[in-house]
């Protein structure tokens, strides 16, 4: 198995809705990414879970108005990104102030 695995969504939501296993990660991404998700407008529902502490495996849920899940938990992932490079800019730019005052 490869870092994401999807499960098929239930028939009611068809590609509105899936759940993601992330290999390899847990609250740390589970809890930052569902902060970004759950403000867009189009998501209905967006959660996640660690169904166990000895296994590494994170259970990530989305339900979409309208649209893909899968779309929305890219664009979840690029925006987290963003946020990531904007806060490691922000503390070299900081760090290096602080030097060279």
């Amino acid at each position: 198995m490869g870092r994401l695995a999807e499960l098929v969504g239930d028939q009611m939501y068809g590609e509105k809705s899936r759940t993601f296993i992330f290999s390899e990660e847990g609250h740390t991404l589970g809890n930052a990414l569902q902060f970004i998700i759950s403000q867009y407008p189009d998501v209905e529902f967006c959660g996640y879970t660690v169904p166990h502490p000895a296994e590494t495996k994170m259970h990530f849920r989305i339900q979409t108005k309208k649209g893909r899940a899968t779309d929305v938990l890219k664009r979840g992932l690029q925006d987290l990104k963003k946020v990531c490079d904007h806060t490691l800019e922000t503390f070299n730019e900081a760090c290096k102030e602080y030097r060279n005052p």
